[in-house]
């Protein structure tokens, strides 16, 4: 006995189907009469071709198409194709899934794992950077013509250039398809079943990369501060240069990431408690910081612009926050013959700290550093509210002005000796 949404089985021809009444609701299905599982879904905006079978026990409706773009014998002949496939276990359903995850881009595996992520601003430009750069040809490629004979190949191109770039964009990769054989299981089976990155570690390719040590030199940072005065003295330099100037200045005075101090918004500065505070470091521990007298007389001298909440910032850039800090830096480098970075900036505090005799553990803390070596020290230490170490930043703050002052006595003295050699 056929269903209620069921008509007699009838040969399925053009002149047929174009006959076949429209339902005013629902839908009703009308079967051929030659091959079984071939029929036509009728409902009130139209009439489609499909195909019906059982898969693995289960029963499995494919839409073929619309009446209309396909004829009846077109649709007749890609039934049978999918009957039969049907008949020998192939889920035409699952297969078009594969098919449409097998031309997922790398740059789709690369939106889905950011939106499925909860990750830091600066992660996610790093993950785009080599995006748009190492791996630009790969984009719009699907992720699985990624081999280990093509990564091979990009890893030695990259390592060419920078191997810290080659290092960091191949993690990067590891973690993109990492996530793709989680995320792209049509049936269970991974798209990838092994990811080609792991060829590097096979190889034992990975690049040793030594960890910088760079920084101002002791006898040079009074000089350094002196410079960075002189550079905002000067009548050219426009407001976003003073925010620079300023941005160095409080790394050196606090030990902070450069990302960290251009990031800082007003409402995470307390200037009658002295403090700051930083909501989501590099550790992911949540804490709040002594200000030096220095570094607070600095803050509260910084112009705060309308619309704008970042404490370093600046009128040119789309963000409201100011760069690299490469225009501030180069300058010192110059004065001083020595190449330095925002990078340096904190491996100079960490020295400056030594040099007034404060203990590790207590630089490591304001340099919201994870404690390590010591398990008691680390476990009972406060380290979400470090105020108590405000005398250990002032001792910093005070160490560096010394030594500005140093300096410039210095370079009185051998300006008054140049003259005196001039005139003698």
């Amino acid at each position: 006995m056929k269903k209620p949404d069921e008509k007699e089985n009838i040969k399925l021809t053009k002149t047929v189907v174009d006959a076949l009444p429209l339902p005013r609701q629902g839908q009703v299905f009308v079967w051929d009469s030659e091959i079984k599982g071939f029929g036509v879904r009728l409902n009130p905006t139209g009439i489609s071709y499909i195909a019906q079978s059982r898969v693995n026990g289960q029963s499995r409706r494919v839409t073929i198409g619309k009446h209309g773009p396909f004829a009846p014998d077109k649709a007749r002949k890609r039934a049978l194709e999918l009957l039969r496939d049907m008949a020998n276990g192939i889920d035409p359903t699952l297969e078009k899934r594969r098919k449409k995850i097998q031309r997922v881009t790398l740059e789709d595996v690369v939106k889905a794992y950011i939106s499925d992520r909860d990750l830091k601003a600066n992660s996610i430009r790093d993950i785009n950077k080599h995006l748009d750069s190492s791996f630009q040809e790969w984009k719009e490629q699907p992720i699985t013509k990624i081999t280990r004979d093509t990564v091979l190949d990009r890893f030695r191109e990259l390592s060419e250039k920078s191997k810290a770039q080659a290092n960091q964009g191949f993690r990067i990769l590891r973690g993109l398809i990492n996530y793709a054989q989680a995320t792209y299981r049509p049936g269970g089976r991974p798209i990838i079943i092994e990811n080609p990155v792991k060829v590097l570690s096979d190889a034992q390719l990975w690049h040793v990369i030594q960890p910088r040590a760079r920084k101002i030199p002791s006898d040079k940072v009074g000089m350094a501060w002196n410079v960075l005065q002189s550079i905002k003295d000067t009548p050219s330099v426009e407001r976003p240069g003073h925010s620079m100037v300023d941005a160095v200045r409080f790394c050196l005075l606090t030990g902070a990431r450069w990302g960290e101090v251009t990031g800082l918004t007003w409402d995470r500065v307390d200037l009658e408690d002295e403090t700051w505070f930083l909501p989501d470091p590099k550790n992911h521990q949540p804490v709040t910081l002594p200000l030096s007298s220095h570094a607070l007389e600095m803050l509260k001298n910084r112009p705060r612009m309308e619309g704008n909440n970042y404490v370093f910032s600046s009128n040119k850039s789309k963000s409201g926050r100011i760069g690299p800090g490469r225009f501030v830096t180069n300058q010192v480098s110059t004065a001083l013959g020595i190449e330095i970075s925002p990078h340096d900036l904190r491996r100079t505090f960490r020295a400056i700290a030594a040099d007034c005799g404060i203990e590790l553990w207590k630089t490591k803390l304001l340099m919201n550093h994870k404690l390590s070596g010591d398990v008691t020290l680390g476990s009972y230490t406060e380290k979400s509210d470090l105020r108590y170490l405000k005398s250990e930043a002032q001792r910093i703050g005070d160490w560096i002005l010394r030594q500005a002052r140093i300096a410039a006595d210095d370079k009185v003295v051998d300006m008054e000796r140049a003259r005196a050699g001039k005139h003698g």
